[in-house]
Formats: structure tokens, C-alpha cells, sequence
């Protein structure tokens, strides 16, 4: 964890990251969910230096939780799965849907 995390991130960090383990995430990836909504969450609240756009217009994490909670996992959503392969660099990002995106960053449903 971020030295520059406040006592409450951190608690907030712990909190996700057994949450993820205890759906059955791996270590790895229950400590990637975790610090990715904290970091969303620091960025929200004005408590880091940047913030990408998604972070700040996208719906808030415990918005999506509890959608998710109430109609089941619907996986990432589009803008988030174009920032991916835009980090990634993956080709044609801009003319995909979503299932497409999805294929091509080899997160296919099933």
C-alpha cells in the first residue's frame, strides 16, 4: 500500500482485498481490484495529484458494486475495457463493441 494512503484507504484496501479473496480472486488480482478502487475512490475525493477521465465521470465503485450485487456480475463495462486496450495498444479499439473488446484484450465471456 501507498505510504501517501490515509488510515481509512488503507482499512478501505484491506476490506476489498479479502472480499476478492473470499469470492475466490487470486492474491494477485484481489490486491489489483483493491488498489485500483481505492485509487479511483482517492481520485474521486480529490485526494490524489491525477485522475484519469474514467475516474472522475465513470460511476462511482460502490455505485457499480451495488448494481452488480443486485444483477450479477456484468463485468467491466465499455469505457473501461477501451482504456485497457488503449493502454495495451491494441489496433481497431475504436471501431469495437464491447464483446469485441472484450475478445481482444482475451477477457471473453464463459
Amino acid at each position: 500500500m501507498p505510504r501517501s494512503w490515509s488510515n481509512k484507504r488503507e482499512r478501505q484496501y484491506e476490506h476489498i482485498k479479502e472480499s476478492a479473496e473470499e469470492r475466490g480472486e487470486s492474491e494477485k488480482r484481489a490486491k489489483e481490484i483493491a488498489a485500483r478502487t481505492v485509487n479511483k475512490e482517492r481520485a474521486r475525493a480529490g485526494e490524489s495529484e491525477t485522475a484519469s477521465r474514467t475516474s472522475l465521470e465513470d460511476m462511482s465503485s460502490s455505485r457499480r458494486g451495488g448494481l452488480r450485487s443486485h444483477s450479477g456480475a456484468q463485468g467491466p463495462t465499455y469505457d473501461q475495457l477501451y482504456e485497457e486496450a488503449r493502454r495495451r495498444g491494441v489496433h481497431g479499439r475504436s471501431d469495437m463493441n464491447k464483446a469485441e473488446l472484450k475478445k481482444a484484450l482475451g477477457e471473453d465471456e464463459g
